[in-house]
């Protein structure tokens, strides 16, 4: 049986809650809850958000077990490229979360394309459960090229769990890729629960505003040193297991 090592179990942890730093999934529940104030009593808003937080969860799982298992079945030499590719652009999007703590919006940024931010407010202006599970599948998948670095990277690192073949080995690998989920969309929970508790969406879009800057600061410091962390997993310098 093969156990969970500690520092893959740290580094999961860790890079789970960077990438749980999401203006788009966070700023998507605060356009959806403030339709939902207008138009719906709080349970009904409870329970819409709650399933918007779902198919979220439920989006990034399934796409971070299929990335998983295709990974993990690929050669070795050629999962050691992906892993130093993926690595380097790791560090690159870091540099830009960086660059945008000091010039936002100038050159190229991490960020959902207009044209797509247009389509979700188009969408949430119809809400209704289908545009819900919508949204929850569009956000995903959409933002994923944008800020799916970390998450892509821990499927690099998780997939010698899942090439080992072994039933117990595959479920290790799966429950930390849950674990990654439950940490990535804790955000948008804690932000649902304030709202039920009566705080303001304009105090959280304010918040949300004003340390903007500092998120992606915090966020590229840390996506900087994952991509090493993953290069140098790649050619043998570190072991984590």
């Amino acid at each position: 049986m093969t156990d969970i090592a500690l520092p893959t179990l740290t580094t999961v942890l860790i890079t789970a809650l960077i990438d749980s730093i999401n203006p788009c999934a966070i700023g998507v529940l605060i356009l959806l809850l403030s339709t939902l104030l207008v138009k719906k009593n709080k349970k009904e808003m409870f329970k819409t958000g709650m399933l918007y937080i779902i198919v979220v969860f439920l989006t990034y799982l399934t796409i971070g077990i299929g990335l998983t298992t295709f990974l993990g079945f690929l050669p070795l030499w050629i999962t050691e490229f992906i892993s130093i590719f993926v690595g380097m652009l790791v560090v690159i999007g870091g540099l830009l979360e960086i660059k945008d703590f000091f010039w936002y919006g100038a050159g190229f940024s991490l960020h959902i394309p207009k044209r797509y931010v247009k389509q979700i407010k188009q969408r949430i202006e119809q809400l209704s459960v289908g545009t819900v599970l919508f949204l929850g599948v569009f956000v995903a998948v959409v933002e994923l090229p944008c800020t799916g670095g970390p998450y892509l990277a821990i499927t690099l690192l998780l997939k010698d769990i899942i090439a080992s073949g072994e039933l117990i080995s595959i479920f290790h690998a799966i429950f930390l890729l849950v674990i990654y989920n439950l940490i990535f969309v804790l955000p948008l929970i804690i932000i649902l629960i304030l709202t039920m508790l009566g705080m303001k969406l304009q105090d959280l879009q304010n918040w949300k505003q004003s340390n903007k800057s500092y998120m992606r600061l915090f966020t590229g410091l840390l996506m900087i040193g994952l991509g090493w962390l993953l290069m140098l997993i790649a050619n043998g310098t570190i072991n984590l297991n």
